[in-house]
């Protein structure tokens, strides 16, 4: 009898301390330069995969191991990771993606939208590599004779959570190098320089008639002048036709 509560104890003793490597963290996600608390954040554990997004008050809580590190991402701000240690309370401060251009000479010491998107893609390839599906297709077939069959590891990755959270991130990180584009060719400055907008007026007119991505990567410097101009002309008519209206409650 002795013996066989020794070996009980003797096996429960890895799986306690499997359990004992969790704790449960809280954390808030800030704007770097407001303050203000960012509520709609992704919040991705890269060991577990697990992905959830932060409350309306910009708060969140999860499980974590010590050594994970946890990614925020928000479209319109750049990633931001944290690396879990002994603390119990993290703080996440995300910013803005504004890429300043210089009268002569581009000067982007964060590197072009192009550069930054590798870099995230590299920085996070377990998400990538989770959330991939162009492998899911063997050339050779089941049978040997050629054709294309189904990989089964692909397409469990593919269906799996941790697949989906994944995927969900590189859509966000997608997104944020599409906003990067279209900021780092409609600036201020280039449409100040058409339009004699400055100030606040200048910022309304940036964010009413803020063109779309495949437009951008389409359209040359003239064809962008020239949407400018045309855009100009309709805010002089009516301001306020694409101004958003303020959320309540945030």
């Amino acid at each position: 009898m002795k013996k066989i509560i020794y070996l009980l104890l003797l096996l429960s003793f890895p799986v306690c301390s499997l359990f004992a490597q969790e704790k449960a963290i809280q954390g808030i996600v800030f704007d770097m330069d407001s303050k203000q608390r960012l509520t709609r954040v992704y919040i991705f554990n890269t060991r577990s995969g697990e992905g959830f997004y932060n409350t309306t008050k910009g708060e969140f809580k999860t499980n974590v191991q010590e050594g994970d590190i946890l990614v925020a991402a928000l479209q319109g701000y750049g990633v931001d990771t944290i690396k879990i240690r002994s603390e119990n309370t993290i703080l996440f401060y995300l910013k803005r993606n504004i890429i300043q251009l210089q009268e002569v000479v581009v000067k982007d010491t964060l590197g072009s939208p192009a550069d930054r998107l590798k870099a995230k893609m590299e920085e996070y390839n377990s998400a990538y590599s989770k959330g991939a599906v162009g492998d899911i297709f063997n050339m050779g077939g089941s049978n040997g004779g050629g054709g294309a069959g189904l990989s089964i590891d692909a397409l469990y990755s593919l269906l799996s959570r941790q697949g989906r959270n994944a995927r969900l991130l590189q859509k966000i990180i997608e997104r944020d190098y599409r906003d990067a584009m279209i900021e780092y060719r409609f600036t201020k400055t280039l449409i100040n320089r058409v339009t004699g907008l400055n100030g606040a007026k200048l910022v309304d007119f940036k964010q009413q008639y803020k063109p779309g991505y495949y437009f951008i990567l389409e359209a040359n410097d003239y064809d962008l002048i020239e949407y400018i101009k045309k855009s100009y002309l309709s805010y002089l008519e009516n301001p306020a036709a694409f101004r958003l209206q303020p959320l309540n409650g945030q």
